[in-house]
């Protein structure tokens, strides 16, 4: 049975390639997710990828998961890292594994970064590797048990 990945992409991720590529790199979304639809196909999986300013969208992006065949997640929650009880509630309301994704490092920004409300749920967490975070999150996943 092919494994179903979904990934997550939180607030102001839709401007990636325009937004502070200096800290987020050059790289749109869209092009991001080719690459990770790219690594899917090339190991027969199927990835979908969802992105939302609103915190209700990916609370019920979340919940969703739990009964569309979704296998693992692989979430950049952004701003709503530092912020949202209400998407760590919904991960750990849907038990599914999950990996933890940041383009950039939080530890090396405004202190208020340093803190994730979903750290301690993820399998793991990868930040700093700006694309290639994603990369290693959906190479990871495609193995995961």
């Amino acid at each position: 049975m092919a494994k179903s990945l979904l990934v997550i992409h939180g607030p102001n991720l839709n401007l990636l390639g325009s937004r502070e590529p200096h800290i987020y790199g050059a790289s749109t979304l869209d092009e991001i997710d080719a690459s990770l639809l790219g690594l899917a196909v090339a190991r027969e999986a199927q990835l979908r990828s969802f992105q939302s300013n609103h915190e209700g969208a990916l609370v019920d992006r979340i919940q969703q998961a739990a009964g569309d065949g979704t296998d693992f997640i692989v979430i950049n929650p952004a701003a709503f890292t530092h912020t949202s009880v209400a998407i760590r509630d919904a991960l750990a309301s849907v038990a599914l594994p999950f990996i933890e994704v940041h383009l950039s490092n939080p530890y090396r920004r405004e202190a208020f970064r340093s803190r994730s409300y979903i750290a301690d749920l993820a399998i793991g967490t990868i930040s700093g590797l700006g694309s290639a975070g994603y990369r290693n999150a959906v190479a990871f996943a495609l193995e995961f048990s």
